[in-house]
């Protein structure tokens, strides 16, 4: 296992100095809603597309692959492949309410993914992602504190093109996508865009007469279409419509697997095996359309976005994580206080979104932009619990129903102020409001009903942002930024097992940030530096119930974070090609009087206690699952074979150590993870087809990355090692 980790690290090292005529290609965002080069964006904005995209997705991994790969992001999961969360600068939200709300949004092809289920829509036949860091409140409205994670897919063309990748590996792994892109007529082009995976299940349930015997096993199918409509210059309609399937099993957690005192896994323990009498499956199922209309005027564009989601979901896992309990011997592994089997639905969902933007010619000395926005959101949730000793029984059920609506009107204005320096400004205001109730029809043993609890949070809010950018010569180029951002109240209502709903008040968000983008050597290398400081004030934290299954929001009264990221480019010549990235979080928590309830399960807690019994103090803590480093590299090699070349890409992320919770305890602070791939192929000359070989995890190291508290000491660990092949043809 070493030798792998030398390999790829001992390759890293080794760029020649050597230099060609092709350099590296310029790199154009819509970070601001428009398509500009990436230097003049005020702020620190990361891309990864093209052959850096297909070779993180070709082990058939969901969005958890994009973390550390970019700097300061981190994307984890409690649910697998169907509930990614995402954290930008340690800014991020624990809380695994299917109603949860996030500070880092996702866009999908213009369009807002506000549920947590939306935002886990596979990666294929992407143009790009791009990485929007800190607030951008005043161009993507609420809930984007933290910035954006932004999606955009390849766009139909007029002309006949495709794709066809299909992959195969361990445990009966299948990847397979493609595209299909067609002139229809002179006015009208369609693309077709598939993907299809499907692994085996790989973990073993040895436990006679268990519901659920096998584990991790999926088929996750998806699909998109588009129609883009363009008579002429001056006009375009494109059509997107696009659906999920997805079948498997949840999140796995595993009973005991820490040991207490440490963060360190059990010795001896078995990736493959999972002892458990309870029940494990999970489905999710989005649709989705969208149209999106521009008009081209004498140096005006106006366009017009329309966009209806829908979702459906359902996940059950046994949370107690092993088998029997004090009550029902025998139990394993390790000590099981009481058993905890649950299930958690979105049955209804409907997302409706409209926004119409005018736009004033980018290039001009004086250039702007406004627009109106509306967002509608409809859902319930169901959350069920089962009695496992009577047959998997339900005998709790609660559900919950919100009403979400938010209005906003937004501007945005740039001044070329003299030759090289660009002024930008940007304003929002939002109005917010969410009516929700929640009911117990059928509760747990011991406990009653609840007729109904309701809540009718509203808000509003003006965002703003004020950046500039000065060139310093054609390819240097300072920026500096400071910007606000909010996210809306927030409500936890999942009261299966409390008796209360809680809700967060509004945070508002106030970042500073300041850089510097170079290229460098007749840009064959490309450079850049960003230094931030932000203040969160009212910030919404998720708390865990101590000895229950229940979250509760809590506000912090500030927390201030602090950092630098950086990123480093390089071509030297047409045979090597390097990347650098790295970054340094420092959050913490500002509010002498909050306190939490810790682990029931008698954990190490290394924070002070609080005024009762059970409570502990957080103030001075970093935020949860918030890693203070994160670094990424990766190197290609390439040779000139038969008209072709052979090439080895090598791909390494490591991300720091970060707490579970809010406390700290010594078992629930994740260890420090290095994650590396490796690559090789070989590519035609005219890149119509390729074949490799691939390898994923490659020194297998397992660690804890979440956790449950309330019961044993459970965890989730990473993904193991895979490997496999994959071949492309193109047209």
């Amino acid at each position: 296992m070493r030798a792998w980790w030398m390999i790829g690290v001992a390759g890293l090292a080794v760029v020649p100095p050597a230099m060609a005529d092709d350099g590296l290609p310029s790199v154009y965002v819509t970070a601001q809603r428009r398509a500009e080069p990436l230097q003049e964006v005020p702020f620190n904005v990361s891309v990864l597309r093209g052959e850096a995209l297909d070779v993180l997705a070709a082990s058939g991994r969901d969005l958890r692959f994009l973390a550390s790969r970019m700097p300061s992001l981190h994307v984890e999961s409690d649910f697998g492949r169907s509930f990614p969360r995402f954290y930008l600068r340690g800014l991020g939200n624990t809380d695994f309410d299917l109603n949860a709300a996030q500070p880092v949004s996702v866009v999908y092809d213009d369009v807002v993914q506000e549920s947590p289920l939306l935002k886990s829509f596979p990666v294929f036949d992407l143009q790009q992602v791009e990485v929007l860091r800190g607030p951008q409140g005043s161009l993507f409205g609420r809930n984007a504190p933290a910035g954006v994670v932004k999606f955009d897919s390849a766009r139909p063309a007029f002309k006949r093109e495709g794709y066809v990748s299909a992959g195969y590996g361990k445990d009966e792994l299948r990847n397979l996508d493609g595209a299909f892109n067609t002139p229809l007529s002179d006015t009208l082009a369609l693309r077709v865009s598939l993907q299809s995976q499907h692994r085996d299940n790989r973990v073993f349930n040895d436990r006679p007469q268990a519901p659920t015997s096998e584990f991790e096993g999926y088929h996750d199918n998806a699909a998109r279409v588009q129609l883009l409509y363009q008579p002429s210059p001056a006009f375009s309609a494109l059509l997107n419509g696009h659906g999920r399937r997805m079948a498997g099993r949840a999140t796995l957690f595993r009973a005991n697997i820490l040991q207490k005192g440490s963060n360190a896994l059990v010795p001896g323990f078995d990736y493959a095996s999972l002892p458990t009498d309870g029940m494990n499956h999970q489905f999710l199922k989005t649709n989705g359309a969208s149209l999106r209309l521009r008009w081209q005027f004498d140096g005006l564009s106006l366009h017009a976005i329309s966009a209806w989601e829908k979702a459906r979901f359902y996940s059950r896992a046994d949370v107690d994580a092993g088998y029997g309990s004090l009550a029902h011997p025998p139990m394993g592994p390790g000590r099981i206080p009481f058993p905890s089997e649950t299930a958690d639905a979105l049955p209804r969902h409907k997302q409706l979104t409209q926004e119409f933007r005018l736009e004033s010619e980018p290039a001009q000395v004086w250039s702007w932009l406004a627009g109106v926005y509306g967002f509608s959101e409809k859902i319930k949730v169901d959350s069920f619990n089962f009695d496992t000793f009577n047959g998997n029984r339900q005998n709790g059920y609660a559900w919950q129903e919100q009403d979400s609506r938010s209005l906003a009107a937004f501007g945005a204005l740039s001044w070329r102020a003299q030759p090289g320096l660009l002024l930008r400004a940007g304003l929002r205001y939002t109005k917010d409001r969410k009516d929700f109730f929640a009911a117990r029809p059928q509760p747990t043993p011991g406990a009653q009903p609840i007729a109904g609890l309701a809540a009718a949070p509203r808000s509003n809010d003006l965002s703003w942002d004020l950046g500039a950018t000065q060139a310093l010569s054609a390819d240097s180029h300072l920026f500096a930024r400071v910007a606000t951002g909010y996210r809306a109240p927030s409500i936890q209502g999942r009261i299966l097992f409390g008796n209360s709903i809680s809700v967060a008040r509004a945070e508002q968000a106030l970042s500073w940030e300041a850089g510097w983008k170079k290229d460098f050597a007749e840009r064959r290398a490309r450079l850049g530096i960003a230094v931030f400081r932000y203040t969160v004030e009212d910030m919404q934290l998720t708390a865990g119930s101590g000895t229950v299954n229940q979250n509760r929001l809590v506000n912090a009264a500030k927390v201030r974070g602090q950092g630098v990221e950086v990123e480093w480019l390089a071509r030297p010549n047409s045979t090597w090609t390097a990347s650098l990235g790295g970054s340094y979080n420092a959050t913490r928590i500002r509010d002498a009087g909050l306190f939490v309830l810790p682990c029931g399960n008698g954990c190490t807690v290394l924070d002070p206690r609080g005024t009762a019994p059970n409570n502990v103090f957080v103030d001075g803590n970093p935020l949860p699952r918030s890693p203070r480093w994160i670094a990424n590299a990766t190197l290609r090699f390439s040779q000139p074979w038969r008209n072709g070349e052979l090439y080895a890409y090598t791909d390494w992320a490591y991300r720091g150590s970060y707490n579970f919770f809010l406390y700290e305890a010594a078992e629930y602070q994740a260890r420090p993870l290095l994650d590396g791939g490796l690559r090789l192929g070989y590519k035609d000359g005219r890149e119509r087809f390729e074949v490799a070989a691939f390898v994923r995890n490659m020194t297998n190291r397992l660690v804890a990355v979440n956790a449950i508290d309330f019961n044993n000491f459970t965890a989730v660990v990473n993904e193991p090692r895979t490997y496999g092949v994959q071949a492309k043809f193109a047209y």
